[in-house]
């Protein structure tokens, strides 16, 4: 099979967002949105639906289209569709996760969580394993190098779960996932990995990854705004959520609370099609979704390095330091991260400046809540739009 072309320039144009003209280094807070995905939003609406069924016209597209998104979410992680299971937000499928666990422990247990992720998959546990009567474990983080510390030094025959970001949606640090895995599978424990922002970056194998539980957002990825949680349908036989009497104990069905938003589930098949459009036209939508997403990190990748060649022309302090990490960078400006990111927005530039959830890293890297200003690259970021940033930092530095 022949490798396909990266057409940006084609790419670019299926983005009605980007008519406007504004280079855009937000999209690890939310992606801008192709037409493919805005059509099939507003075809669900403007179809027959009703609540999902085999009885009638209506009730069959609901359920197509629910089908159709969890294959969709199956190919795109390389996991079971029986497994998929879709909610508001990551946020609120953790929180429930979380407390669904906690049901189980008590004092003694443990539960460890890190320095280094989103607040999102920090306070969830936090918050069951003090109810709980258990125990909050902290894997700590580098400042220097914006690393984790070896999990093994917070692992006991008492831990029953370990959460850790895929990647950090901060300053883009990618831990080692599989040896994590290995390590907190040893010691018997649950391997819970918040791949919201990972997921946007790289292509995602569940399985190869080690994670008993995997969670991301369509939105980071061109989707809309929804959370998705993959895991093992036999794993989630095991589990008994909080949930209404006649609703269905079907899994994944029994975590799924009230109805679906089918349009969105249409809208996150149709970012997972665009995804995979990118791989070309051969193959399995699998096959074509690992090329394509190969091909988007080799594209941010260049322009990271880009980014930080010119940065470090300027006197700005950069964060993100890790050996292995997203095209997401964390710099300090002096000034002030929030008036170099107003100066720039002033040139139709978009890099927000603040911590994003990531109280811990933020803090831990002795930002406080203020945080930085966060520059984060996306599958339709081009040449163009990092000539304007840098040269706008430069101004702003």
């Amino acid at each position: 099979m022949s490798e396909p072309t990266y057409d940006l320039a084609a790419l670019r144009a299926r983005f009605p967002a980007l008519d406007a003209g504004y280079a855009h280094f937000d999209g690890p807070g939310g992606s801008q949105v192709p037409l493919d995905v805005a059509q099939a939003v507003a075809d669900t609406l403007t179809a027959p639906i009703a609540n999902r069924g085999t009885g009638y016209a209506a009730a069959r597209n609901a359920e197509l289209v629910v089908l159709a998104a969890r294959q969709a979410m199956a190919d795109l992680l390389a996991a079971d569709p029986g497994g998929v299971v879709f909610g508001r937000s990551m946020t609120e499928l953790t929180m429930t996760l979380a407390r669904t666990l906690a049901d189980g422990w008590g004092p003694g247990d443990e539960v460890v969580v890190t320095r280094l992720d989103h607040d999102a998959n920090v306070r969830p546990w936090v918050i069951a394993a003090e109810r709980a009567g258990a125990t909050v474990r902290w894997l700590d983080l580098d400042p220097a190098t914006c690393e984790l510390d070896d999990v093994a030094t917070v692992l006991s025959d008492r831990t029953r779960v370990v959460a850790v970001t895929g990647a950090s949606n901060l300053v883009g640090t990618r831990p080692d996932l599989p040896a994590i895995a290995a390590q907190v599978h040893a010691a018997g424990a649950l391997f819970v990995v918040d791949g919201v922002h990972l997921t946007a970056h790289a292509a995602i194998d569940v399985a190869a990854i080690g994670a008993d539980v995997f969670l991301c957002s369509p939105y980071k990825f061109l989707g809309p705004h929804c959370g998705v949680l993959a895991a093992d349908p036999a794993f989630l036989e095991t589990l008994r959520p909080d949930k209404l009497l006649p609703s269905t104990d079907a899994v994944p069905e029994r975590f799924e609370l009230g109805t679906l938003p089918y349009e969105l589930l249409a809208g996150t098949t149709a970012a997972v099609d665009v995804l995979a459009s990118l791989g070309g036209e051969e193959g399995t939508r699998r096959h074509r979704l690992v090329v394509g997403m190969a091909a988007v990190e080799a594209h941010e990748d260049r322009l990271r390095r880009r980014i930080e060649e010119g940065l470090a022309a300027l006197p700005v302090e950069v964060l993100s330091r890790a050996r292995h990490r997203t095209p997401t960078l964390l710099v300090r400006v002096p000034g002030g991260d929030q008036r170099a990111s107003a100066l720039l927005a002033d040139r139709g530039v978009f890099a927000p400046s603040g911590s994003f959830y990531a109280l811990e890293p933020a803090r831990r890297l002795g930002l406080g809540d203020a945080g930085g200003l966060r520059i984060g690259l996306a599958p339709y970021s081009s040449d163009d739009d990092v000539d304007r940033l840098l040269e706008g930092l430069a101004d702003a530095a």
